[in-house]
């Protein structure tokens, strides 16, 4: 039987995958990469997070957005990330590094976890909380996780799919342990004087190490239950809180194999890739390339040239490329330097129950500018498609305030790697709560756009609050609008001229409808403050 009902993706346009269909069923992917969605480049790779919960209908990537192909956030009902990291930002463009990493290593571990207990609604939902923990040097910890619930959905119409899905599955240790990815290469094609046509491609580079290989994953491994699922059940039940660290004797690491890759461009198998860069097991653990031949510097890179023929393409160097073609010189379009925005409508599960703090602003090392809100951890958007018990919702919150309270982005979880270094996340990314917010809070990102960050005055952080009132003059009523979602610590005063306290506003909403039909005719001031900026305007009030 199927895993993937009529009417999905896979089932109905990929039947090769058939007759079960479970690689498309699920999946966990992303990494450190590049992607054709990309908005905004600047030269190293990004990480993203990446599944497809319902056999490719939908693909969820952060707390809000899908893999690159909307601008806007997924549907209120299809989100599937919860954020879980107070420190550090997930951009739906992808998450950024420092400087320009080469050759350093990011551990990355997707561990089941039981947050919260199953249950049986509309289908039933099981207990794994498939959650990403992070080993980079300047970041380690978790930093989110997929909800029981995304895995499950699928199941509510399509009753055979009830607890085959990864909220109540666990991986198998005989699944691939290291892949690499390479899709969607652009190219462009030419003929030459005899009209047999050419092709070339971007150059695709690698770091290599002293003996002329790539280190593509390092370290590849299994954990079991006993690697930290058990502490974190009995935590949930009432026990003490676990260091959050794996414990070794939970976790194995398998030998792996590997075998020659098939390459294709067009639909044609591409001949002389594998004898240029062959994959490799290193020690067992360790998958990879053994390059031949040299490079520039400790770099290495796939042929860029291909010439074409019936049956397949056949790689050559630059120097075979005939001079008609002009593809030598030939180069590709750059990327859109005016790139439209991603942006959050800050309606539905955004704005209800909604931010208790912000807009915040964080300039990237990709010259994009991102926009986040910070929320009550289960205030954020994701959870308010759900109907849970306030009994659920404050369990939950409680646990995770102990784990911002107890696992530090300083301490130790995974295991660091056998060899090489580990990389940096770019230092923009990072956040610090305020004070008010340092436990059970958490960013989200609400947008994401181009920014020339050297015409930026100002330093990452708080937007100054803006404030605006209107109609001006007022007669019966005058809206106030804030730019700032207002905090615990904000104030709002209407004043005289001469700064004499006429009245104090209470205003938790960036919008309030004041009634000033009883003031008496004159000009008058509004103040707002929290705490750290100020701002006041001047209304005029008529009869």
């Amino acid at each position: 039987i199927p895993l993937c009902p009529i009417g999905t993706v896979a089932r109905d346009h990929w039947p090769e995958r058939g007759p079960t269909y479970s690689s498309v069923f699920q999946t966990v992917e992303g990494g450190p990469g590049y992607w054709a969605g990309n908005k905004f480049h600047y030269g190293p790779p990004k990480f993203k997070m990446n599944s497809t919960p319902s056999c490719y209908n939908e693909e969820i990537s952060t707390p809000g957005w899908q893999f690159f192909w909307s601008d806007t956030p997924l549907p209120d009902h299809l989100l599937g990330i919860a954020q879980l990291s107070n420190r550090l930002l997930i951009p739906p463009d992808g998450c950024t590094f420092e400087g320009n990493p080469n050759g350093e290593f990011l551990g990355i571990s997707y561990m089941s976890l039981p947050l919260t207990k199953p249950y049986t609604g509309d289908y039933p939902v099981g207990e794994k909380c498939w959650t990403l923990f992070l080993n980079a040097k300047n970041f380690k910890g978790p930093l989110a996780y997929y909800l029981p619930e995304t895995w499950a959905k699928i199941s509510e119409n399509y009753p055979f799919d009830n607890g085959r899905g990864l909220d109540a599955r666990s991986s198998t240790t005989n699944l691939s342990g290291g892949t690499m990815e390479i899709n969607t290469v652009p190219e462009i094609s030419a003929l030459d004087a005899d009209n047999k046509r050419y092709y070339k491609i971007p150059r695709l580079q690698f770091p290599v190490d002293s003996l002329n290989r790539t280190i593509l994953s390092r370290d590849v491994t299994f954990f079991s239950k006993e690697a930290l699922y058990n502490k974190v059940l009995a935590w949930r039940d009432g026990g003490p809180v676990p260091t959050g660290s794996f414990i070794k004797r939970g976790y194995t690491r398998p030998i792996m194999h590997t075998y020659p890759v098939t390459y294709n461009q067009d639909g044609k198998t591409i001949i002389g890739i594998n004898t240029l860069a062959t994959p490799i097991i290193v020690g067992g653990n360790d998958f990879g390339l053994k390059w031949t031949g040299s490079g520039e510097g400790n770099m290495r890179s796939f042929p860029e040239y291909f010439k074409d023929s019936a049956n397949f393409r056949v790689a050559i160097p630059e120097s075979e490329v005939p001079a008609s073609t002009g593809l030598v010189a030939a180069r590709f379009a750059p990327p859109n330097p005016d790139p439209t925005s991603y942006r959050a409508s800050m309606s539905g599960a955004w704005r209800t129950p909604g931010p208790v703090a912000g807009p915040f602003y964080a300039y990237l090392n990709d010259h994009s500018l991102v926009t986040y809100f910070w929320y009550r951890f289960i205030d954020q958007p994701v959870f308010q498609q759900f109907n849970w018990s306030a009994g659920k919702r404050d369990s939950l919150q409680h646990l995770v305030e102990a784990m911002h309270t107890n696992w530090l982005i300083t301490d130790s979880y995974m295991p660091d790697p056998t060899g090489g270094e580990l990389v940096n996340f770019d230092p923009a990314l990072f956040v610090t709560p305020p004070a008010e917010y340092a436990i059970g809070y958490v960013p989200i990102v609400v947008g994401q756009e181009v920014s020339d960050i050297s015409g930026m005055t100002s330093l990452p952080g708080t937007v100054s609050p803006t404030i605006q009132v209107y109609p001006n003059p007022a007669t019966h009523t005058l809206t106030i609008q804030l730019t700032a979602i207002p905090g615990d610590r904000s104030s709002l005063k209407l004043m005289d001229l001469d700064g004499k306290l006429i009245e104090a506003i209470q205003m938790n909403k960036q919008s309030k409808i004041l009634d000033v039909s009883k003031l008496a005719n004159g000009t008058y001031l509004m103040n707002y403050s929290d705490g750290v900026h100020s701002d006041t305007v001047q209304f005029v009030k008529t009869k």
